[in-house]
């Protein structure tokens, strides 16, 4: 009978931090999303060059943000496991070494994105009229990525010591500004110019601003459970440098090439026409919405992976990551089948062409039905493999089929093959068809289980 009641205790708990984490992780990327659906509805309605100049201009932020999350994951391998092990300052050293790293990263993209900008639209399109549209809006974005830098480095922190009130809140009052200064702006109300996309670049900023106040008040005021002061950021030490390099490095290379590719996807897309630039990107946002749920769980699971490694208890690691790989597929399962049923809903929020309409439909569809494979292969690279510390090989199969796989049966499809469009966008998704047996086949074994922390 005890040892019933303290099973059953243990799962709840278990179940309990998992929902603690993933939840707000989860609301606050929905928020998220809907301020970048918010905006390409707004947009949209300016006109199909329009929607397309800020699809692609926002590739960059996009790459931007899989740069400063690789070095915030990498770093969430090391602070998730040394939490286990309550070692608050080693968690400090890893804080101040990816908060150096990923600010210099921030301000040399911002200076080369202001001073470059059409340089840096030409990459994705050679439509003049796009590249036009983009650049004063692309300049003022530039500016949001110091903002993004600081605040998303201090929130991944704070995730990995299971403190995520913070995020939710702030993306809800992100929400809401985003809103309210993209009407006002955008279309000219309450007395101000009507300034279209530069209107909608202007809110991203003073949103981001205001964010960031917010997150920095907070870690150094308000949270306790990681007494930081200033000179923590400023915190070097060779051994914890070299731990970060070895176990985090993978994981930033994987993500910037994984972003690479993204921008390669983006520069085959922006090449086959204003039609589909702007289907892909409504696509793009639906799928996100449906991986939404799982990518709370990935985040959820790489702390209490990391952490039950840190506390050394390895049967626990195993038998919570089976736990988890369940609800990754149950998840993925039923987000997939509500964007498939709900497809023409989303696409009747857009003012586009109706034949641009009945593409995005298509997509939808597609995409729809790699979601399955998404939620739960890319939930466990991000999430157990992770937490794991099993970074390096998340990142082989990740090259392996970006490169090898994804980019050159996309760019036949698209320019060799000549295949029509939703035949195109499956190959630029075919590998999340394959990558989930990848991962299960992984989690089997003992081989992805490292414990990185020092004693």
């Amino acid at each position: 009978m005890n040892t019933t009641v303290t099973t059953l205790h243990r799962e709840k708990n278990f179940y309990g931090t998992l929902l603690k984490i993933a939840l707000p992780v989860a609301l606050q990327s929905l928020i998220s999303l809907g301020v970048v659906m918010l905006d390409n509805i707004m947009v949209g309605s300016l006109g199909e060059t329009a929607l397309s100049a800020v699809s692609l201009a926002n590739q960059v932020t996009v790459f931007f943000t899989f740069i400063i999350k690789g070095i915030s994951g990498g770093a969430s391998i090391l602070i998730s496991q040394y939490w286990g092990k309550k070692d608050m300052e080693r968690i400090k050293t890893v804080f101040g070494i990816i908060f150096q790293i990923s600010a210099t990263i921030g301000l040399a993209t911002t200076i080369f994105v202001f001073f470059r900008p059409e340089t840096t639209m030409r990459i994705f399109t050679n439509n003049y009229d796009i590249i036009h549209e983009a650049i004063s809006y692309i300049k003022i974005i530039s500016f949001t990525y110091m903002l993004f830098t600081v605040s998303e480095t201090f929130i991944a922190m704070l995730r990995c010591v299971e403190v995520v009130k913070l995020t939710l809140w702030n993306s809800i009052l992100s929400f809401f500004m985003n809103l309210i200064l993209n009407y006002i702006l955008i279309f000219g109300k309450l007395g101000f110019p009507a300034l279209g996309v530069v209107g909608a670049a202007i809110a991203t900023l003073i949103a981001r601003f205001v964010e960031f106040m917010i997150v920095y008040m907070y870690t150094f005021r308000i949270q306790k459970v990681v007494s930081l002061r200033l000179r923590d950021l400023f915190r070097t030490d060779k051994l914890m440098l070299k731990d970060f390099c070895r176990y985090g490095l993978p994981i930033i290379v994987g993500d910037v090439q994984w972003g690479l590719v993204g921008v390669f996807k983006a520069t085959i897309i922006g090449r086959l026409g204003v039609s589909m630039v702007a289907a892909n990107s409504i696509t793009e946002v639906v799928l996100s919405l449906g991986s939404i749920f799982t990518t709370g769980l990935a985040n959820a699971a790489c702390i209490v992976i990391g952490k039950t490694i840190g506390e050394r208890d390895y049967v626990k690691t195993r038998r919570y990551s089976n736990k988890i790989q369940i609800l990754f597929v149950i998840v993925g399962v039923l987000m997939s089948s509500l964007v498939f049923l709900t497809r023409s809903i989303f696409v009747s929020f857009y003012n586009i062409e109706a034949a641009t309409k009945a593409l995005t439909v298509q997509l939808i569809a597609i995409g729809a039905i790699t979601l399955i494979g998404t939620s739960y292969h890319a939930a466990c690279f991000v999430g157990i493999n992770r937490g794991g510390g099993d970074s390096r090989f998340v990142f082989m199969v990740d090259l392996i089929f970006g490169w090898l796989v994804v980019l050159p049966l996309s760019y036949l499809a698209a320019f060799v093959w000549k295949l029509p469009l939703p035949m195109v966008f499956l190959f630029i998704r075919i590998d999340q068809l394959i990558k989930w047996l990848i991962a299960f086949l992984r989690l089997r074994g003992d081989k992805w289980i490292h414990n990185v922390t020092r004693e």
